[in-house]
């Protein structure tokens, strides 16, 4: 099994060594250092022999009508390699405690119905599912 870390500001040079298909892109030095640095990210990772093999990235979050902060989940990535062999589940699990000793109150995470593999590792992670789901709009800046 993968190591799960959470990474902080130290451990930029962790990203120099990603496996495919782990993000969707190239790793860019600033903006992963600046990512880092914010007291509000998290960044979870799992390494196998020093190699990024799984990722997730989340935003601790503050609103003005909510009494806690939350966890708004970014995304998650596993290399097709190391995928169905518990990565996601335990890099969920950690972002998850993490969350909690920040205070959170409520984690939540948007996929695609269709996306069969996820629906089923966010389950197993213990999400529940909100029925119906939302719809997500992309705005190009």
């Amino acid at each position: 099994m993968a190591e799960i870390k959470l990474l902080g500001p130290a451990d930029l040079h962790l990203l120099t060594n990603v496996a495919e298909d782990v993000f969707d892109d190239p790793i860019v030095e600033t903006s992963a250092q600046e990512f880092l640095g914010d007291p509000r990210h998290r960044l979870v990772v799992a390494l196998d022999n020093n190699l990024v093999v799984g990722f997730v990235s989340a935003v601790i979050y503050v609103h003005p009508d909510k009494p806690a902060p939350e966890l708004w989940i970014n995304e998650i990535g596993v290399a097709p390699i190391h995928q169905r062999q518990g990565i996601g589940k335990a890099l969920m699990q950690l972002v998850l405690e993490e969350a909690k000793r920040s205070g959170c109150s409520e984690a939540w995470v948007l996929t695609d119905r269709t996306n069969l593999p996820a629906m089923a590792m966010y389950k197993m992670a213990g999400g529940e599912e909100t029925l119906p789901g939302p719809t997500m709009f992309t705005f190009k800046l």
